[in-house]
């Protein structure tokens, strides 16, 4: 497969997000259904948007796989060498009442690893960019993780159960504050610009969810991973990682205090 330039494929998803936000804007009480086995809602918009972006961005890199949280997952995409990865609404409970905290979520993976991706929250205009190797940017500047290493002056992005004793060693939880915002891949965003300085998650954790914002931290001079400390890969047959543990100089701080086992160093 011929190589294509990162940037250029970053600047096929800034185009395809800003279509996509036209459509979500433009829907003022979408149809609402709840997924299977508890999996959250989704609405008339989520669905037009994974249409559209499906079509626009399959039509302009025929050969690549896809992957999103709105279309049935195909084995096809495992075959491919480089694949679009996409969530068209996350945070589609914020979307539903009214808040301005989602975001369309849109990456390039090649061979497992994310090369172009941006994020785009179209009501607060706010949009993350980056490409690897090509460092991180917020509408167009430069961005950069904290470099805060004491838990009792930083703040935690994550929900209450993050905070729970049975997560880290001894049950002894680190004097870190918690805020929450309701999209992942806007928290991981919010790691990248130093607005906050890490995030966790403890369930499982669907690929779509942080492929563009692991990216984007990343570049930004962050580390994401999963709980126990091991490499986040992407277009895996289960598309899931091991929960996410997220920060700029925190992650390497806070790895070794949580209760998952680690991962052990290769041998």
């Amino acid at each position: 497969m011929p190589a294509t330039d990162p940037s250029d494929d970053l600047a096929l998803l800034v185009a395809a997000a800003r279509e996509a936000a036209v459509i979500a804007c433009g829907f003022r009480a979408p149809q609402v259904w709840d997924k299977p086995d508890e999996g959250g809602p989704v609405c008339e918009a989520d669905l037009a948007v994974d249409a559209m972006l499906r079509e626009r961005l399959g039509a302009a890199r025929p050969d690549y796989g896809w992957l999103s949280e709105e279309t049935a997952d195909a084995p096809e995409r495992l075959e491919a060498e480089r694949i679009f990865i996409v969530d068209p609404i996350d945070g589609t409970r914020a979307y539903l009442e009214g808040s301005r905290d989602w975001a369309h979520s849109l990456a390039v993976a090649e061979s497992g690893r994310i090369t172009a991706a941006c994020v785009l929250l179209p009501q607060r205009d706010l949009l993350y960019t980056a490409t690897l190797g090509g460092g991180a940017f917020l509408n167009g500047a430069p961005i950069r993780a904290s470099a805060e290493t004491d838990p009792a002056r930083a703040t935690l992005l994550g929900p209450r159960l993050a905070m729970s004793p049975e997560h880290w060693l001894g049950g002894e939880v680190p004097p870190l504050r918690r805020a929450f915002r309701s999209a992942l891949a806007w928290r991981l965003c919010l790691l990248a610009e130093a607005r906050f300085d890490a995030m966790l998650t403890i369930r499982p954790t669907w690929e779509w969810d942080i492929a563009a914002g692991s990216l984007i931290l990343s570049e930004a001079g962050g580390t994401a991973t999963d709980q126990r400390g091991a490499e986040l890969g992407f277009n895996k047959p289960h598309p899931q990682s091991d929960g996410v543990l997220a920060g700029g100089a925190l992650h390497g701080v806070l790895l070794p205090l949580l209760a998952a086992s680690p991962v052990p160093p290769p041998t």
